[in-house]
């Protein structure tokens, strides 16, 4: 049996798992990737991912260590303003709109948001670059044997793999956390969510707006223009049975339930692409580590797709499992730090995102009445509002 020599080995090709090849091939360290899909790097084509990742600011330390963000930066826009609306009942206007500013706590915004199927473009050619890094998507991750001291990996090509540290970043399904047999803690919403662009009226201003209402949020993301228009990235959230009554509906009908919903933000909206869809949970590994081993991204824990955490998230696991790989990475004392680093402050995040999500799809008056007044009273402490901010961001 003919086994290849890694240092890192990478179970999972999407935008995580492909960041994580960069940032370890960039690190000096040997890498192979490996997926089972082909990543879609045009918008239009089919089973492209339309949804975008708004890139928090500390998140452009890793991907400025990983090469990555010099080839994205002219890609991205900035994300200046986190504006939240309570719209009320099904067909109520705006009745409050709170402003989040990056500048009261920052001279940098926020963010910058990116569409997911440029990142599967931008970042393979990253890793091309790379002589110690090899991504071979159409290939997956068949078993995996880990121990102390190293890992064996067959692909589904038969090839064998040995690494000093496997990763897995294969999903909310992940192969090899199920190989380590990892539990998970899953809560479910009935709900799933639609991803697509839209071209508006207005100029977005460079603020990504949150509509709640009922059933879930609205969510409005700033994208470069298009064909000359303003552009943003939307995603909607709803329950099971409305998402399928909208999917549906005729173009024409459908935009008209989309410009309802957007409670006229924007102006006008017109939809630019097809939709996409995904189902929303939140989930966590009982664990991110076992022998050699480290999970991240949604193999680690998912969250709904609300205040640009998930991606985000996902950084801070790469960003920790890096720093703290230096000499031996997969050594049981780095993997031990690293369940320790990153699980309780996942855990934390994903019980604050479930109460916002439980929060957004709440239907009865009384209790929408009181989501509205509470936001209002947070926001009028100044300093309250502030610690809110950073701790979004994943700052002190």
């Amino acid at each position: 049996m003919q086994i290849r020599d890694c240092d890192v080995f990478i179970s999972g090709g999407g935008i995580a798992g492909l960041i994580a090849a960069a940032a370890f091939g960039s690190a000096g360290y040997s890498v192979i990737c490996v997926d089972p899909a082909p990543p879609v790097t045009a918008e239009d084509a089919r089973g492209a991912d339309l949804r975008s990742t708004a890139f928090l600011h500390p998140s452009i330390a890793v991907l400025s260590a990983a090469g990555l963000w010099d080839r994205l930066a002219p890609h991205a826009t900035a994300l200046q303003v986190m504006r939240i609306i309570d719209a009320g009942g099904k067909l109520s206007q705006a009745r409050l709109t709170r402003d989040f500013d990056a500048a009261e706590i920052s001279d940098q915004p926020f963010g910058w948001n990116l569409p997911n199927w440029l990142l599967k473009r931008e970042i393979p050619a990253r890793l091309a670059q790379l002589q110690n890094v090899q991504f071979l998507p159409g290939t997956g991750t068949a078993t995996l044997l880990a121990r102390d001291s190293q890992a064996l990996v067959t692909l589904t090509d038969s090839r064998h793999i040995r690494a000093r540290l496997v990763i897995g970043a294969d999903g909310r399904n992940s192969v090899v956390r199920d190989a380590l047999g990892i539990g998970t803690r899953t809560l479910r919403y009935g709900q799933k969510a639609l991803a697509f662009a839209v071209t508006h009226e207005r100029p977005h201003d460079n603020v990504s707006t949150e509509i709640h209402r009922s059933g879930g949020p609205f969510t409005l993301v700033p994208l470069p223009d298009r064909d000359g228009r303003p552009s943003s990235a939307v995603v909607w959230m709803e329950r099971g049975p409305e998402t399928a009554r909208l999917r549906a509906l005729s173009r024409e009908d459908f935009g008209t339930e989309l410009n309802i919903r957007s409670a006229g933000v924007l102006g006008h909206l017109t939809q630019a692409t097809q939709l996409t869809e995904w189902p929303i949970i939140s989930q966590i590994a009982d664990r991110f580590t076992g022998p050699r081993t480290a999970l991240i991204a949604e193999a680690a824990h998912v969250v709904p797709p609300i205040g640009a955490q998930g991606l985000n998230m996902s950084l801070a696991d790469l960003g920790a499992l890096i720093a703290l790989s230096a000499g031996d990475p997969g050594s049981p004392t780095s993997l031990d730090a690293y369940d320790r680093r990153r699980r309780p402050e996942a855990l934390a995040r994903l019980m604050g995102i479930d109460a916002l999500n439980r929060a957004s799809m709440i239907s009865s008056r009384p209790l929408r009445d009181l989501r509205a007044a509470t936001l209002g009273g947070l926001y009028a402490i100044a300093p309250l509002r502030r610690v809110m901010m950073r701790a979004g961001l994943g700052v002190s």
